[in-house]
């Protein structure tokens, strides 16, 4: 199970501590939030997008579906119930009016958005939660923080 160092950084050198943060960042996630994913490429955002998304298909007894990066089509959508997941890469954005284009923060109901590469992005929303990940240590570990939660929540018993 992932736990804070006195840094506040949460290890996710593994596969299973990626999936560990995920089923316990699910816990605290709601309809409307907006997730920032900041960091490089292959530090983990799409492993952790994917760990979130196939952890709520389970639990509502739906088929898991295959998450990707939508680095090629910026956008990859999953419809669990009636709440959608949309899940955002914008590498390949170059300006602020492409990402207005995208209608990003556009006023649907029960929607959770994920989005990799944010940079662009200046007007935060109120309902943001950003997570930096991280490579350390000549990138044989990974680590995240984790701001707009609480983040002692995490560690509750």
């Amino acid at each position: 199970m992932p736990i804070a160092t006195k840094s506040d950084k949460i290890d996710i050198s593994s596969e299973k501590k990626i999936e560990d943060l995920a089923n316990l960042f699910l816990k605290k996630l709601k309809i409307g939030d907006v997730i920032f994913l900041h960091g490089e490429m292959g530090v983990g955002k799409t492993t952790f997008v994917k760990y979130l998304i196939n952890s709520l298909q389970k639990m509502n007894s739906l088929t898991l579906t295959e998450v990707t990066s939508p680095t090629f089509n910026l956008l990859n959508e999953y419809q669990i119930n009636d709440v959608k997941i949309n899940h955002y890469d914008l590498f390949r954005i170059q300006s602020l009016r492409e990402v207005k284009d995208l209608g990003i923060f556009e006023d649907y109901p029960k929607v959770i958005t994920f989005i990799e590469w944010p940079q662009l992005i200046k007007n935060k929303p109120k309902n943001l939660i950003e997570l930096e990940f991280n490579y350390e240590n000549n990138y044989q570990k990974r680590s995240v923080k984790i701001k707009g939660i609480n983040f002692n929540l995490f560690n509750e018993k």
